[in-house]
């Protein structure tokens, strides 16, 4: 179909700050980088129910999630790490829309990547959480043999060991989750964030 015949509809639905009003609270999305093992599943399932508790409404979109459905035909080659990311930050983009906060759980290894997901979602709308226990204790927690597979060539392109992972220059907050326990990196975590979603 051609551009042209694009019609967004955007000018005639509620627009965001209506929903935000309605739900009492600032949409955001939280993104989670880390390598496989950091923490990254436990701590946004955690987070979700911290906040749902406190009666704020969010989304899970965890990596392997979206790998099995929307993202089903892409691998594992730069170009689809990128179009991988790239699909989920539109994704966010929308769900912002609707006043909801979206907690996004991906190793999205390169600052290029990180990047391109921040220009989609926008500045104000991106919390950038990094996850950085050592690779040993990744490692030890990889109860998939994942690692052992990457280190014995069978999984290629595998981040931290035959494809490189960029940490975060400036992320919003870094937790190495060797060293804090699920509830106090939750806990750390909703102190980080509170301001930026109550209304």
């Amino acid at each position: 179909m051609a551009a042209e015949n694009i019609y967004p509809v955007f000018d005639r639905i509620y627009d965001r700050k209506v929903k935000e009003e309605i739900l009492r609270q600032r949409a955001r999305v939280i993104w989670f980088t880390g390598l496989s093992g950091s923490g990254k599943t436990t701590l946004a399932a955690n987070l979700e129910k911290e906040l749902f508790f406190r009666r704020f409404f969010c989304h899970v979109l965890d990596g392997d999630n979206i790998r099995t459905g929307i993202n089903n035909n892409l691998g594992f080659s730069a170009e689809d790490r990128l179009e991988n990311i790239r699909r989920i930050a539109e994704v966010s983009r929308l769900l912002i829309n609707t006043g909801m906060i979206t907690i996004c759980s991906f190793i999205s290894p390169t600052r290029e990547i990180r990047n391109l997901a921040r220009s989609i979602i926008g500045e104000m709308d991106f919390i950038e959480i990094f996850l950085n226990p050592p690779l040993e204790v990744c490692e030890q927690r990889d109860t998939k043999g994942l690692y052992e597979k990457a280190r014995a060539g069978i999984i290629k392109d595998f981040t931290g060991i035959s494809s490189p992972f960029e940490a975060p220059a400036n992320p919003d907050l870094e937790i190495d989750t060797s060293k804090l326990g699920i509830k106090d990196s939750v806990d750390l975590i909703f102190e980080t964030i509170i301001d930026r979603i109550t209304l």
